[in-house]
């Protein structure tokens, strides 16, 4: 297994984080095409931790938080080479350690990873609602 080093002071360039994309299942539900759209969703997010090999960025996690209360996990993407090393549950961790020990974490499972998250200690909300169109 290799060193992998652990970051929150470095958002990733917009080619590093579209070729991670590209190297996991999460790639085909984000618009990595869409250039403008994607560095913006890289620039606004306020939390993200990054893990490298080397100089390879090999996982990320991209999160919105008020850091106290709640954090979404809007993305949590581990190059598949990489895969099945821990770093998608050490990324969490280290999401956890830059919010407060009482605050929660969020997310909307990708068809994939559902069974990933109950068996890393996530519980399943039943009333989770998402909107992807203009409100009525």
């Amino acid at each position: 297994m290799t060193d992998i080093v652990y970051r929150n002071d470095v958002k990733p360039s917009l080619a590093e984080a579209t070729e991670l994309y590209s190297r996991c299942t999460l790639g085909g539900r984000r618009p990595i095409g869409d250039e403008e759209r994607f560095q913006l969703m890289l620039d606004n997010a306020n939390l993200i931790i990054t893990a490298w090999d080397k100089d390879r960025l090999v996982g990320i996690a991209r999160c919105l938080t008020d850091f106290v209360y709640v954090t979404y996990l809007a993305d949590l993407a581990v190059d598949e080479r990489y895969q099945k090393q821990g770093i998608g549950k050490q990324l969490i961790r280290e999401v956890q350690q830059h919010t407060r020990a009482d605050a929660q974490v969020v997310l909307i499972a990708a068809p994939q990873a559902v069974d990933y998250y109950g068996h890393i200690g996530f519980s399943a909300h039943p009333s989770a609602w998402t909107l992807n169109k203009q409100l009525k």
